[in-house]
C-alpha cells in the first residue's frame, strides 16, 4: 500500500444529510480512519436542489446534478475535502478540476418491490397504483404490466416506506442497494430481475469524488477503490454520456466484468414503455469506455436517437 504523501491532519466529507447518505459517508470515513488512522475525518452535511423539491417529478425539474451541485460546488470551493455520492445520481462529465477518485465494491444492483398482501410484480391486481420517481423504472413496468399506474413517489427510503404503508400506493419500487445499506432487506417483497426492470447507471455504487490536484486524498482513497466496479462503472457511464442522458429519459445500463472482459447490457425506452430499444455488447475490460460509446451508437442507430429527440423536445418545451 502506497504511504499517503502531503499528509493532513483532517479531512472533510460532504454528503447529503437522508439516513441513507450518511450511512455511506459514515462507512466511507470509517474505511478512511482504518488507512490513516491518525487522520480525523468529520462530516459536513449539504442540502441539495433534489432534496428541496419534493413535490415535483425529477424529470420536471431539469438539468443534471440534482443531487450532486452543491457537493461539488463546496468541493471546489475547498469547503469540504471530498464527497461521497450514490453512483447514479453522479453526471456522465465531471465539472472542471473535479476527478472520480474511488468506486468501492458495489451492493446488490437490482430494482426492489415492495407490496402489500406480498404480490409479485406478476400476481400485483389489475390497475395497481405503484410508486416510482424514476421515469426508467417507469417506462419498464409498464412495458411488462402496461395495466399498471404508476405514480410520482418522492422522498427518502423512510419517507417512501411509511407512504405505502399509510395507503397511498399498492407497491413501491426502490433500489435494493440502499435498503441492504440500512438494514431494511426484510422489507423487499421480491427482487426484480435485470430482465425485467435493468438498473440505472453505476446502481448499487458508490462514487467518491474529489479535486483532481488533491494527491493526499487521491493515496487515501486508493485502498477502498474495487478494479471490477471501476471497470463496470466506466462501460455504463461511457454508455450514458454518450446518449447525453438526464433524469429526464429512461436510460438503464448495467455491466458485469468476468475474466477479464465486460459484457454491457443497455436500453432506451419510451416513457410510456411501448417502445423498449435494448441490447448488449462485449469486450475487453481494458475497453470499457468504448464498449459504453459503440452500445449507445448501436442503441441510437436502432431508434433511440428518435426516442430521445421527442422527450428532450418536449422537456425542452415544458422548460
Amino acid at each position: 500500500m502506497a504511504v499517503p504523501t502531503g499528509r493532513r491532519a483532517s479531512l472533510t466529507i460532504g454528503t447529503r444529510g437522508s439516513q441513507l447518505a450518511l450511512r455511506q459517508s459514515e462507512w466511507v470515513r470509517e474505511q478512511i480512519r482504518a488507512v490513516a488512522p491518525d487522520v480525523h475525518v468529520t462530516l459536513c452535511t449539504i442540502r441539495t436542489t433534489g432534496d428541496k423539491i419534493l413535490d415535483v417529478p425529477l424529470a420536471k425539474i431539469g438539468g443534471k446534478g440534482l443531487f450532486v451541485k452543491e457537493i461539488e460546488e463546496a468541493l471546489r470551493a475547498g469547503t469540504i475535502d471530498l464527497a461521497v455520492h450514490s453512483m447514479k445520481d453522479v453526471p456522465a462529465q465531471m465539472p472542471a478540476g473535479l476527478d472520480l477518485l474511488c468506486v468501492p465494491p458495489r451492493e446488490d444492483v437490482r430494482d426492489a418491490l415492495i407490496s402489500k398482501g406480498g404480490h409479485s410484480l406478476k400476481t400485483l391486481p389489475p390497475r395497481s397504483v405503484v410508486g416510482t420517481a424514476s421515469l426508467r423504472r417507469q417506462a419498464q413496468l409498464l412495458h411488462v404490466r402496461p395495466d399498471l399506474h404508476i405514480q410520482m413517489l418522492r422522498g427518502n427510503l423512510d419517507t417512501r416506506l411509511r407512504k405505502l404503508k399509510e395507503g397511498g400506493f399498492d407497491a413501491i419500487v426502490l433500489a435494493s442497494a440502499g435498503l441492504h445499506r440500512l438494514g431494511w432487506a426484510g422489507a423487499i417483497t421480491e427482487y426484480l430481475d435485470p430482465l425485467v426492470s435493468l438498473p440505472a447507471i453505476g446502481q448499487g455504487a458508490l462514487g467518491i469524488q474529489g479535486r483532481k490536484d488533491d494527491t493526499f486524498v487521491r493515496s487515501i482513497l486508493e485502498p477502498l477503490n474495487d478494479a471490477v466496479t471501476w471497470t463496470a462503472v466506466t462501460a455504463e457511464r461511457a454508455f450514458l454520456c454518450r446518449l447525453q442522458g438526464g433524469c429526464q429519459v429512461p436510460i438503464a445500463a448495467h455491466a458485469t466484468v468476468s475474466a477479464g472482459r465486460v459484457l454491457l447490457d443497455g436500453l432506451v425506452a419510451s416513457v410510456d414503455g411501448r417502445i423498449v430499444i435494448r441490447d448488449q455488447i462485449e469486450g475487453p475490460a481494458g475497453e470499457a469506455i468504448a464498449l459504453g460509446t459503440d452500445l449507445a451508437e448501436r442503441l441510437l442507430a436502432k431508434g433511440a436517437e428518435k426516442i430521445l429527440r421527442d422527450i428532450y423536445g418536449v422537456a425542452d418545451e415544458r422548460g
